[in-house]
C-alpha cells in the first residue's frame, strides 16, 4: 500500500478494512502543487500522482466541483481553489495554541520590530502557523502554511534540543539534508553540535540557512511534560543587525515569551 508523498507520518501501518485508497489519492491530487507551485496539466498531475490520465481527470473534476481545485484564468491547467483557506482557517481557529499565543505574538512583535514567528513540528519538518510581519519581507517568508525542514531551522532546532537524543538521531537520519543556501548546515556532527548548544543557550540560531540575508532565532515552547509543542521565531535583516547584538537583543524576548506560553 502506497503512502501518501507530504503527510505527516503516523504510527504504524493503517487497517486495509479503514484505509480509503481513493481519499490518499485525492489528497496526493492536491499536494502536487507543493512540489510544483505553478497550474498544472492533468497530464502533468497524473504523472506526479503516480495513476493515469482517466483517473486524473475523474479526481480533478470532483475537486473542481467541490472548490478544491479551479481552473488557472491563464488556460495554463489546474491550480488550487478557495476552498482550501476554508481548511486553513479551521485548523487555525481550532488549535489552542494558536489562539493563546497571538497576544504574545502581538506583544513580541511591537517589542522587537522584527518578524515573529510561531511554527509547530510536523515529523521532519516545521510548518508556520502565525507570521506577524516586519518592515520588508520575502514573499514566502510572508506566508502561513510555509513547510521548512526542521534539521535547518532555528525553530526545528530549539524543539530538537529538547527531545531525547535517540528522537533526535532518528530525525536526522530519515532527514533529507538538501541545503537550501551556500550556507545551510547539513553535516551531521555541525547539526549534533548546534543542536547541543541550544540546549545550553536555551534558543536555536539559524544564520542564511533558509534565505540568505536573514537571521533568525528561536525558543522551544513546551507542554506540562516538557515535550516541544511549537517555537517562537524572531528573524531579522543581516544588514541591519550584527549576529552577536541580534543574540543579546532578541533571546532573552524569545525565551521570555515561550516560557509564558509553555505548560
Amino acid at each position: 500500500m502506497s503512502k501518501a508523498k507530504g503527510l505527516p507520518a503516523q504510527a504504524g501501518t493503517p487497517d486495509p478494512r479503514l484505509y480509503v485508497q481513493a481519499v490518499e489519492r485525492a489528497m496526493r491530487v492536491l499536494e502536487v502543487f507543493g512540489h510544483d507551485p505553478r497550474p498544472l496539466s492533468l497530464a502533468e498531475i497524473a504523472a506526479a500522482v503516480g495513476i493515469d490520465k482517466s483517473g486524473a481527470q475523474r479526481l480533478c473534476h470532483t475537486l473542481r466541483h467541490l472548490g478544491y481545485l479551479e481552473a488557472d484564468p491563464g488556460g495554463q491547467g489546474l491550480r488550487p481553489g478557495l476552498r482550501l483557506m476554508d481548511r486553513s482557517f479551521d485548523f487555525l481557529r481550532m488549535h489552542p495554541l494558536v489562539e493563546r499565543a497571538t497576544p504574545a505574538l502581538m506583544e513580541l512583535r511591537r517589542a522587537t520590530q522584527e518578524r515573529v514567528d510561531l511554527s509547530l513540528p510536523d515529523d521532519l519538518s516545521i510548518v508556520y502557523a502565525v507570521r506577524l510581519q516586519s518592515k520588508r519581507e520575502t514573499f514566502f517568508a510572508t506566508l502561513v502554511g510555509r513547510r521548512l525542514p526542521a534539521f535547518c531551522s532555528s525553530g526545528g532546532r530549539a524543539m530538537m534540543a529538547a527531545l531525547p537524543d535517540a528522537v533526535v538521531e532518528d530525525i536526522l537520519a530519515r532527514s533529507d539534508r538538501r541545503p537550501l543556501t551556500p550556507r545551510t548546515i547539513i553535516a551531521l556532527p555541525a547539526l549534533r553540535a548546534k543542536i547541543a548548544e541550544a540546549r545550553t543557550d536555551g534558543y536555536a540560531l539559524a544564520c542564511e540557512e533558509g534565505l540568505l540575508g536573514e537571521i533568525v532565532l528561536a525558543a522551544a515552547v513546551r507542554d506540562r511534560q516538557g515535550r516541544p509543542v511549537a517555537a517562537i521565531h524572531i528573524a531579522a535583516s543581516l544588514s541591519e543587525w550584527e549576529e552577536a547584538d541580534f543574540r543579546r537583543r532578541m533571546a532573552p524576548l524569545a525565551m521570555e515569551a515561550a516560557r509564558a506560553l509553555s505548560g
